[in-house]
């Protein structure tokens, strides 16, 4: 039977939710599964893929990403940069994968798996993209308005999240976003995606803060940077016509070492919700097959110059259209506060 936890970790000064997915009864792999959600998302909806993953004898871990879910907002004078998120998943797999590493990134979260998995090449043993290459790339023609659009949105910012009516307007509103999605699903999705406000009434659980328009650009040259150093074997995830894909898709796929293809094709882009079974089987095959970055060091030896230096610039921002009526919740898991590094728990 699949045990179910969450725990608060503090990872770079903010409280990150954690779900932790595990089978005590199945025969363990040593493998640590990190699922990284997608915009607006959170990590308890992974729930559907995570139990099979965990009753094959995994480790799932999937945490909300900061400011979304039930972690930790920034806080006032901060925002949510790209690198930020990348920082956040390189603590959490320091203190919870000590060994072996497998690496889920749907939409936004497959974007951080790319940058994460580029910068630590040696430390995942294999990769699965579900509709996460990255978005639209865009030029410098469009930073000055990008840069006006942010400074207009952050000065009229309310962080005070507006009320939902009912838990009933919540599913309505998933329902209208997502009609790839059982309405079924969506029912139980809706809870882990809202929170109680102090107030009382109900509401979204991320920071209004992730709807504004980030203020740097993606620089998509430096996104084919980090899958240049990507040496493990990836698995690409479509979700089919309906699911969302960048123009030049195959041409980022392509500068992958060791890239496979699935696709789902009536799955659309929220695939771990419509298409749950299916996405945990394939994935499951997949994990299974075993072999990492290690088995890959000598044909890559010699390609990649250097190391990749500096920051990474921009954020995801074009899965967001796609993902625009998910908002990011967690409910009804164990409260604890656990610092990174130390081992001490806060009741």
């Amino acid at each position: 039977m699949v045990r179910r936890s969450s725990e608060i970790w503090n990872t770079n000064g903010l409280g990150l939710c954690v779900h932790r997915f595990r089978d005590d009864g199945a025969q363990p792999t040593g493998l640590t599964l990190l699922l990284l959600h997608g915009f607006l998302d959170a990590g308890s909806t992974w729930d559907l893929v995570a139990e099979p993953l965990a009753r094959a004898g995994h480790d799932v871990v999937a945490p909300d990403l900061r400011g979304f879910g039930r972690s930790a907002r920034v806080g006032a004078g901060s925002y949510y940069y790209f690198p930020d998120y990348i920082a956040d998943v390189a603590a959490l797999v320091d203190a919870l994968a000590p060994a072996r590493l497998g690496v889920v990134g749907h939409s936004m979260g497959g974007a951080v798996a790319v940058y994460y998995a580029g910068a630590c090449p040696g430390r995942v043993e294999r990769l699965a993209l579900l509709e996460g290459m990255g978005p639209p790339a865009n030029g410098p023609e469009v930073a000055v308005a990008r840069l006006e659009a942010w400074l207009r949105q952050m000065a009229g910012l309310e962080r005070t999240p507006r009320k939902l009516s009912s838990m009933q307007d919540a599913i309505e509103r998933l329902v209208a976003n997502h009609p790839h999605v059982p309405r079924d699903v969506l029912a139980t999705r809706a809870p882990l995606l809202t929170r109680e406000e102090p107030d009382g009434g109900l509401a979204w659980a991320h920071d209004p803060m992730h709807r504004t328009t980030s203020p740097l650009l993606f620089q998509v040259e430096a996104f084919k940077g980090f899958l240049d150093r990507i040496t493990c074997p990836t698995l690409i995830v479509s979700g089919g016509p309906s699911g969302w894909h960048p123009t030049d898709e195959a041409e980022r796929v392509a500068r992958l070492a060791r890239a496979e293809h699935v696709e789902l094709p009536e799955a659309g882009h929220m695939m771990h919700w419509s298409a749950a079974r299916e996405l945990a089987e394939r994935l499951g095959e997949f994990f299974a097959a075993g072999g990492g970055a290690r088995d890959a060091s000598d044909q890559r030896a010699g390609t990649v110059a250097g190391t990749v230096a500096g920051t990474v610039a921009g954020t995801v921002e074009g899965a967001e259209a796609a993902e625009a009526g998910v908002a990011a919740g967690a409910a009804g898991a164990a409260k604890a506060t656990r610092s990174l590094g130390d081992g001490n728990k806060r009741a």
